[in-house]
């Protein structure tokens, strides 16, 4: 009896797909920091990555500026309740026998005068937020500037030797942080005077803060942000803990 042998076809094992190196995120950034008014740079600092390097959130972002929002609404509007109008509770005229609808006193919200059904009372809209979210939100927004070279921070004060609005104008023009790139925030680490006397005239330009004054909407809605380097600390202290 003939035997016959069938080809064995061996097919080769696949080459191993090469894996893409993962990239370390450096532990910190560097920062360069100004002399005011030259703003020529003095020396570089390094600050942690989880601080100016944290990815972009647009949600987390979106409800610190709504949770900020609500903290600042003010629920003032008041009517009065028939009970609070000032009057008689005297019946207008007798329940039956006129032909017309039945009706209280004077003071019932069918009438002019009378007390309004249902309306607004002074009320609290302020929302909730937990910390570490809000800090991240802070991060993200200080990151977002960092990245797109909108944080200029400025070593010692940023105040004026005189509240004299033309060498403030003069300083916001030359370094281009006027109207034309979208205002400019200053934001100082204690109240500085005559620099916020003199951008009392130049509103449309720029504005100033300080520390305690400053939220996440205010440091997105400008151009730039220029900021002393004790306010940025004190910043990095207060937010700088939490999810990264």
């Amino acid at each position: 009896m003939a035997t016959t042998s069938a080809a064995v076809k061996v097919i080769p094992a696949p080459e191993p797909v090469p894996q893409p190196f993962a990239i370390k995120k450096a532990p910190t950034v560097l920062l360069t920091v100004h002399s005011f008014p030259t703003m020529e740079p003095v020396r570089f600092d390094q600050v942690a990555s989880t601080f100016l390097h944290a990815p972009l959130r647009r949600d987390i972002l979106h409800r610190a500026v709504i949770f900020e929002g609500d903290a600042h609404r003010l629920g003032r509007a008041k009517t009065k309740y028939r009970h609070e109008v000032r009057g008689s509770t005297r019946k207008i005229r007798p329940q039956k026998g006129t032909g017309q609808a039945r009706l209280g006193d004077k003071k019932s919200p069918m009438l002019r005068g009378g007390g309004v059904a249902h309306g607004p009372k002074p009320r609290d809209f302020s929302t909730g937020l937990q910390r570490k979210v809000y800090d991240l939100a802070w991060r993200t927004a200080l990151s977002y500037r960092y990245r797109r070279g909108e944080l200029v921070v400025v070593d010692g004060s940023l105040d004026l030797q005189e509240a004299d609005p033309g060498l403030a104008n003069t300083i916001v023009q030359r370094y281009g942080w006027g109207k034309q790139s979208g205002r400019s925030l200053f934001v100082t680490n204690e109240p500085r005077e005559n620099l916020a006397n003199a951008l009392e005239e130049l509103e449309e330009d720029a504005r100033v803060l300080t520390k305690f004054e400053i939220d996440v909407k205010d440091m997105l809605e400008t151009g730039r942000v220029i900021i002393e380097r004790e306010a940025l600390a004190w910043l990095e202290k207060e937010h700088g803990l939490g999810v990264n």
